[in-house]
């Protein structure tokens, strides 16, 4: 018997799989024939070979409507059969309206339902009639089939879609099903299927059955891809499952078929092609595929029916949206969460700690982490579309709280437009004031109300601002940011029993001595999972540090000129200020050299539509950044910042203000709103003709998205999650993105590497959240520290004991002002120890205000409730005392005499010299990882090896083709190298590290024997003259060379000639290549021949114009 071999077309290793899965997750497969009847088409009505343009079953759908009644006078109806073709008619795809018109159209209709007019003895009713049983999957109908012959929008030919699934007769899902293995190299089968799907959808295509569809698949027998009408090529995105276990993925792929379902899937096919299939589950349990989980998570009758309801949404921007896996799990996550209650009670006359997590009878909240650019925005937006649908939490309302106005106009856009909100609810949901947020909580009836944090300081005020009902969900965004100090503990005083629930992208580590406020992480997903997926764009990183030349002599005389009136504290004070590296990142030299980097840099993404922001240090850097890009006028720029403090940098009345970004801002921005100059920037930056460069400082560096955003131009210190939600600003997915580049001029990469390191440990040790543990000091510390403030508060006013009114602060301030007597000969300041006593015990004073501040028990505490403000007002006092008593000690100088005189110092002895080349870039998604050679296991070493030597082979066949010499050599090495690994079989380790090593030497091209003098002092290389140096050595005996009496001087001059004669023919004919070859033939010639002779001088040549020509070709 001849032994059946395994079939990789795609009727077997994607469509047949596919299919089965199908049949054995409920699904009744109707084959070809019969689904055209159900279409209504039969071979009367039409001739066998004509398509239709019907997509429905109508005879499943009629069935299904036939079956439903509707409630009259306290009796149950059926539809009449003039209901029934008016919902019909209802189905029919309105086109006209264009493709997601008429998707969102019938996609309502079955959410909601469709209206009709019966009467029933003459009285009118008026029923919905529902279209989806939504609740029961079971009284639903589940039908699929194959090869579907559609006839196009204009009449005029046929697509077949390879997989159509119904619900009900309407067809809500479309399969192409592709071969693994592509005949193009490189290029994905499941690509192929995507850009099908996207074909069918055109005008004149198939789109009325798009009309109806809800989900979109591409598979290939191996993997898969799922979408929803609309959705662009980059978007289409994998499925990871986090609740189906995989026996049962096991148990669907291998279980067996009905007779009945093997009848129905190959009657109508070869016998041969049940015979294979036969023979296939014959021989043993099939392995599951990545396409057997996507089409069982994805079209299990449940899951179908809630992705629909739950997870898909119409955004007026975006169009529409299907969830991806992380949302729809972090969803059900936080569902769970929500719809349980904190069982714990607390003693008699006591309020529970929120830093304890213990609030009874409260729902429960936590911390919803997804990485930046991951969709936290639609996410919050499925939460709330949830809570429309989940009968657990009808009752429940939403406050959205952010921190900042920004966020909340962009949030309430997302809800607005993703249908959640109409115009009117967003303009009522809105919190306008403190007074309005608190007439919002204690009496409104609002679904969702939006408010900035600050305003629950002021909110509180009004007694109305309380409620206890556990049916509130407070939504916070970029919880990281906002969720510390008064604030967030007034918000849990008004709402005691509220579920809390934080989104962020970047939680803060517990390094950073931040109290948890929201109990465990629910759900994560991470930057490194989103990259794997391709939710966003990887991100490159390259260091660009600029060379600065600094006259340290000048700099140092200016000052010991300039501070002579200064005692040695204050200059050692003024020095240290003044000496910073920020000072320095602020010269005019070192901008411009920059600017000049950014201007040439930027010009390939500029010339694709493509964007880039530049993250400043300041907005007086910000200003002279876009001032010195105008100046070079290769790239258009923007300010994204705040209004400057407009009472600074004033001398004489009839005097502008000497502020640089004052005078910016008011001839650039005069009197125009703040939020209406930052709407107009972000309109213009995204227009395919706006602005090639948006320059931030903090406003815009989080929080903004733009899809076209790719270059991050870095030139500020950023540090853990601030700096990882700025690199997140360039990672967007966009059609034109293979990366979004981090371009760093401030020397970040270990900050980076070592951020990511911490959140992927973050990651790694708790899916459950932060390690309470960890906290619990902490916890501790918070709820009890508060109770030293009367001590501290004593002792800080003990020291003005003295002092009989203690109101009048220049009595207070003169116990403290230096007083200059004579002790034992020499002259003391006797109120200097009182003074340390005072910065000594306001510090203890301060330090335990911050604390108790971020407590709950503090503001529970009813012995503190006549003291909480007074102790605030102390601090203040004493803070302003303190800024006076350091001015009379002359402990402090006004560093703004000097600010002006030291920028214009730093301007003229600093100057830029270049931007150092990067040797190379940083995958960021790599970075956090250190690959050691003494932890690779032997396969991971040999699996190393085997990439090494690739990219090695590859290195010498393309990158020293304009080295021959260098190709010739290496190309023996790496031929020895192999001979060589044969002897170190048993020890893959050591054959990596050889490898790595003649890597980085290729990379280098350090060939043996080869003159120093072509690598310069800064240990950069020319290449090219090496490489005309080699030639000699290439082309030539030995015997020639030493016979011409070529000896290694004269030959590393003519390499050194030959180089820059080249240079100078490309520059002087770069736009004619045939005469930049005539003018290096010319000079050359004449050079060579009297040494090489006629014939190899010109053997010679032609080895140069190939090199000229590759390094031509290559830019």
């Amino acid at each position: 018997m001849t032994q059946h071999l395994a079939n990789a077309k795609e009727e077997f290793s994607a469509k047949i799989p596919a299919l089965t899965i199908l049949s054995n997750l409920g699904y009744t497969f109707v084959p070809p024939e019969q689904c055209d009847r159900l279409r209504g088409k039969t071979e009367y009505q039409q001739p066998a070979e004509k398509a239709t343009g019907q997509v429905m079953l109508l005879s499943v759908i009629r069935e299904h409507l036939q079956q439903q009644t509707f409630p009259f006078a306290g009796k149950q109806h059926p539809l009449s059969d003039s209901a029934v073709d008016k919902i019909l008619h209802e189905l029919n795809p309105a086109m006209n309206e264009g493709l997601k018109g008429a998707n969102e159209k019938l996609y309502n209709a079955m959410m909601y339902g469709v209206s009709v007019t019966e009467f029933i003895d003459a009285k009118k009713a008026s029923p919905t009639i529902q279209l989806i049983d939504w609740h029961n999957v079971a009284n639903n109908q589940f039908h699929f089939t194959e090869e579907m012959v559609i006839q196009n929008s204009e009449g005029t030919g046929n697509r077949i879609p390879d997989i159509v699934c119904f619900v009900n007769g309407l067809p809500w899902v479309v399969i192409e099903a592709k071969r693994p293995d592509s005949s193009k190299e490189g290029h994905s089968t499941l690509i192929e299927g995507v850009s099908q799907q996207i074909r069918n959808q055109g005008q004149t295509e198939i789109p009325h059955l798009f009309a109806y569809s809800q989900l979109l698949l591409s598979v290939n027998g191996h993997e898969g891809l799922y979408a929803t009408c609309g959705t662009p090529v980059k978007f289409w995105a994998k499925w990871k499952e986090e609740e189906i276990i995989e026996a049962e993925f096991v148990r669907l792929k291998n279980k067996t078929l009905s007779n009945e379902q093997l009848s129905a899937l190959f009657d109508h096919r070869p016998k041969s092609a049940k015979g294979e299939y036969l023979s296939l589950i014959a021989s043993g349990d099939l392995t599951v595929t990545d396409q057997d989980r996507l089409l069982i998570s994805l079209l299990r009758p449940d899951r179908l029916l809630e992705m629909t309801r739950l997870y898909t949404l119409f955004d007026k921007k975006v169009g529409k949206i299907v969830a991806r896996y992380q949302q729809v799990f972090g969803i059900k996550a936080l569902v769970k969460r929500i719809t349980s209650f904190d069982g714990t009670s607390s003693a008699e006359g006591s309020s529970p700690a929120r830093g304890s997590g213990k609030r009874p009878g409260a729902r429960n909240g936590g911390v919803i982490w997804h990485t930046t650019g991951s969709g936290k925005s639609f996410t919050m937006v499925f939460l709330s579309k949830a809570l429309i649908w989940l009968e657990a939490l009808a009752q429940c309302r939403v406050i959205i709280v952010t921190d900042r106005v920004d966020l909340e106009d962009q949030l309430s856009r997302t809800f607005a437009s993703g249908g959640v909100l109409t115009d009117r609810d967003k303009k009522d949901a809105m919190a306008t004031s403190g007074r309005r947020l608190a007439e919002q909580i204690g009496h409104g009836n609002e679904r969702v109300i939006f408010s900035i944090i600050n305003k629950f300081g002021s909110a509180i005020k009004y007694k109305e601002c309380y409620n206890d009902s556990p049916d509130i969900l407070v939504l916070v965004d970029e919880g990281h940011r906002s969720q510390n100090g008064e604030n967030n503990i007034r918000m849990l005083q008004t709402l005691p029993k509220a579920a809390f629930i934080a989104f962020t992208g970047t939680p803060l580590l517990k390094e950073d001595k931040t109290e948890n406020k929201f109990g465990t992480i629910i759900h994560s997903y991470t930057m490194q999972q989103a990259v794997e997926d391709k939710t966003v764009t990887p991100l490159l990183y390259e260091e660009r540090i600029p060379d600065l030349n600094v006259n340290d002599k000048a700099i140092d005389a200016w000052f010991d000129r300039i501070t002579q009136k200064l005692t040695d504290y204050q200059k050692t004070d003024l020095k240290r200020k003044f000496s910073q590296k920020g000072q320095i990142y602020q010269t005019e030299g070192r901008i411009e050299l920059i600017a000049h980097d950014i201007s040439d840099h930027f010009q390939n993404f500029k010339q694709q539509g493509l964007k880039g922001q530049l993250a400043c240090d300041s907005k007086a850097s910000a200003i002279r950044y876009k001032l010195a890009l105008d100046k070079i006028g290769k790239l258009t720029s923007v300010v994204a910042m705040s209004p400057p403090d407009t009472r600074e940098g004033h001398e004489s009345v009839d005097q502008d203000s000497k502020d640089i970004v004052q005078n910016w801002w008011k001839e650039n921005v005069g009197n125009t709103d703040e939020k209406v100059y930052t709407k107009s920037i972000i309109e213009d930056f995204s227009r395919e003709d706006g602005p090639d460069i948006m320059i931030v400082v903090d406003k815009l560096l989080t929080g903004f998205d733009e899809p076209k955003n790719t270059v991050l131009y870095i030139d500020k210190p950023l540090k853990e999650h601030n700096l990882i939600q700025a690199i997140a600003r360039v990672n967007r997915l966009h059609s034109k993105k293979q990366f979004g580049y981090l371009i760093d001029y401030r020397g970040i990469l270990q900050e980076l590497d070592a951020t990511i390191e911490k959140y992927q440990d973050l990651a790694d040790r708790t899916q459950g959240g932060f390690d309470i543990e960890d906290l619990k000091g902490l916890y501790h510390r918070m709820d009890t520290e508060y109770k030293k403030l009367p001590g501290l508060y004593a002792e800080l006013w003990g020291i003005f004991d003295g002092v009989k009114n203690k109101q009048d602060l220049v009595a207070l301030r003169q116990i403290l002002t230096p007083k200059v007597d004579e002790v034992q000969g020499q002259w003391v300041d006797t109120n200097l120890k009182k003074r340390d006593e005072f910065y000594s015990a306001l510090t203890s004073f301060s330090n335990c205000m911050k604390v108790a501040l971020q407590s709950a028990t503090y503001f529970d505490d009813k012995s503190f409730e006549d003291k909480r403000l007074h102790y605030k007002q102390t601090l203040k006092v004493f803070l302003d005392l303190r800024k006076l008593v350091r001015e009379d000690a002359n402990e402090t100088i006004d560093y703004d005499e000097y600010a002006e005189d030291v920028r214009q110092l730093l301007d003229k002895h600093i100057a830029g010299i270049e931007v150092k080349e990067p040797e190379g870039a940083y995958l960021v998604g790599n970075l956090g990882k250190d690959v050691k050679p003494q932890d690779l296991t032997d396969d991971e070493a040999r699996n190393q090896t085997d990439k090494i030597t690739g990219r090695i082979t590859k290195m010498i066949e393309q990158d020293l083709a304009d080295d021959p010499y260098a190709q010739e050599y290496f190309s023996n090495l790496l031929k020895k190298a192999i001979a060589d690994t044969k002897a170190m079989f048993d020890a893959p380790v050591k054959q990596y590290i050889l490898f790595a090593d003649f890597e980085q030497e290729v990379k280098e091209r350090k060939v043996a024997g080869m003159p120093n003098v072509f690598t310069n002092s800064d240990g950069q290389l020319n290449k090219h003259a090496q490489a005309y140096y080699g030639l000699f050595k290439h082309l030539f005996e030995p015997e020639l060379i030493s016979t011409a009496d070529l000896n290694e001087d004269k030959l590393t001059q003519f390499a050194f000639e030959i180089d820059e004669v080249v240079k100078t023919a490309v520059a002087e004919y770069s736009i004619n290549p045939a005469e930049i070859e005539n003018a290096i033939s010319m000079k050359l010639l004449p050079m060579l021949f009297g040494d090489l002779g006629i014939e190899n001088a010109e053997r010679f040549i032609q080895e140069v114009l190939q090199i000229t020509r590759l390094g031509i070709s290559r830019g």
